[in-house]
């Protein structure tokens, strides 16, 4: 496949950053240096770095995730130091805890392509909720969890957090260039539709209340344990894109990802998320102003999704179907939205 080549107002980092994939038995070498831990490493498919869960002999499991070699020092601790945060201010939200390494928080591999740094976390068991269908009740509590993790990160400040991020949705005008590079014409007008109603709304967008925030609450991130009575989410996960951003988008990420999916047929395309948003204002408020913007911004993280997984696509065919496994379903959700007025939008959650 001819790799696609576009000029974006915006650095893509280590989202278009190429690197080998590091052995398990590189990754077992390097856990035994400079953690101490040795086991059984078997690896996760991630977006663009190198993560192992390790099972020690003794029973304990971690995570060991070596970061692309493109990702930069500061970014890293500005995740670090968000889990702390949460860690001292909501210890009860399962959040990984860092183990330090003999070198600190972040230990340096070197490799062929560099220096890629690495950190080991705990791993938090259950059920990846991406593998289930969540009812009424569990949705409700992923709304509590993500409004009890806003509050805790609030007041949380750091060097890096404001950086600029291609998965923030407040960024999405600067990946305007990616869409020349949509080959499929009705899939380009389609975002080119719905990125002109975005473009509508930036300035009221712009206006929201921010803070630093997960940025990435989907199904993919949120760990469950349905053994009990009750559910309850058992992890959040992957803090990768960490940003100070509008707490709408925040928000808009999380009911996103429980829009009904092929095989979630329903006839309340948001019934799933309003259920979401209930829980989340049982512990936190939103404005109206926030509401009304919030499915509009749904809408945008599905075109930045199509943008981002389709370009990315192009770019690393061997992780192809991890990087495009959400971007089918999103179409069927993105000509929902389309056929649907921007005031009938406005009014989904009001």
């Amino acid at each position: 496949m001819q790799e696609v080549q576009a000029v974006t107002t915006i650095d893509l980092g280590s989202l278009s950053a190429k690197c080998r994939a590091v052995t398990p038995e590189a990754a077992a070498r390097f856990a035994a240096d400079q953690w101490g831990v040795t086991g059984v490493l078997r690896r996760f498919e991630t977006e663009k770095d190198d993560t192992f869960r390790l099972d020690t002999p003794e029973g304990s499991a971690f995570v060991l995730k070596i970061a692309n070699p493109a990702e930069p020092r500061d970014e890293l601790d500005l995740q670090i130091a968000a889990l702390d945060h949460i860690a001292h201010n909501a210890p009860d939200l399962p959040v990984p805890r860092v183990f330090p390494s003999r070198e600190g928080p972040l230990a340096a591999l070197e490799t062929a392509e560099g220096v890629r740094l690495a950190r080991l976390m705990s791993f938090l068991p259950g059920r990846v909720l991406d593998t289930l269908s969540p009812d009424r009740a569990e949705q409700y509590e992923i709304g509590r969890t993500a409004a009890r993790l806003r509050l805790a990160m609030a007041g949380f400040g750091h060097p890096a957090a404001g950086r600029t991020i291609a998965w923030d949705v407040r960024r999405l005008p600067d990946l305007e260039p990616l869409i020349a590079t949509v080959t499929d014409p009705g899939q380009r007008r389609r975002l080119e539709t719905a990125f002109a109603r975005f473009m509508d709304l930036l300035p009221r967008i712009e206006a929201l209340p921010r803070q630093v925030l997960h940025n990435d609450f989907n199904r993919s991130n949120l760990v469950v344990d349905r053994s009990g009575p009750h559910p309850r989410i058992a992890g959040i996960i992957d803090f990768g894109d960490v940003v100070h951003t509008a707490i709408a988008i925040d928000v808009s990420t999380a009911l996103l990802n429980q829009l009904p999916r092929e095989d979630e047929p329903s006839d309340d395309m948001f019934a799933g998320p309003r259920a979401v948003l209930a829980g989340y204002l049982s512990e936190a408020p939103l404005s109206e102003e926030e509401l009304s913007l919030i499915p509009h911004l749904v809408m945008g993280r599905l075109v930045t999704r199509a943008l981002l997984s389709l370009w990315r696509a192009a770019q690393f065919p061997d992780n192809s179907r991890y990087i495009l496994r959400n971007t089918a379903q999103g179409w069927a959700q993105l000509d929902w939205f389309l056929a649907q007025s921007p005031d009938e939008v406005s009014a989904l959650l009001l």
